[in-house]
């Protein structure tokens, strides 16, 4: 069926495109992988437009921590590329010493003051 001929056969008209923006990022949001227009499309009610609410999101999220952004032919939200140091995260990595190292640091405290030698 046409895009034309579906809307002009459902009974209930579709959501405002503020409602229907906000179906879209939701579903973007949760979603662990790309989502396609014809995905969204099949989720959200009957008559909505799925590619125009992806155009209102894209402008919206422009200069924001948070980006819309294509990837192929699906959607997805992504950290700005600018703030992905932020994403990293310093870890100490605590290791337990060698019964080799626990003698040498022994002698070393029982002989101070030590030299290298």
């Amino acid at each position: 069926m046409e895009e034309t001929d579906r809307c002009a056969d459902s009974l209930f008209e579709a959501p405002p495109m503020g409602e229907q923006e906000r179906m879209v990022e939701a579903v973007l949001f949760a979603s662990t992988e790309p989502v396609t227009v014809r995905e969204l499309e099949a989720r959200m009610p009957h008559g909505c437009d799925a590619a125009e609410a992806l155009a209102h999101l894209r402008r919206r999220y422009e200069g924001r921590g948070v980006r819309l952004v294509q990837i192929g032919e699906a959607w997805a939200l992504r950290t700005a590329p600018d703030l992905g140091f932020l994403m990293q995260k310093e870890t100490v990595e605590t290791r337990k010493l060698s019964r080799a190292a626990i003698e040498t640091l022994a002698i070393v405290a029982y002989h101070q003051p030590v030299t290298r030698a």
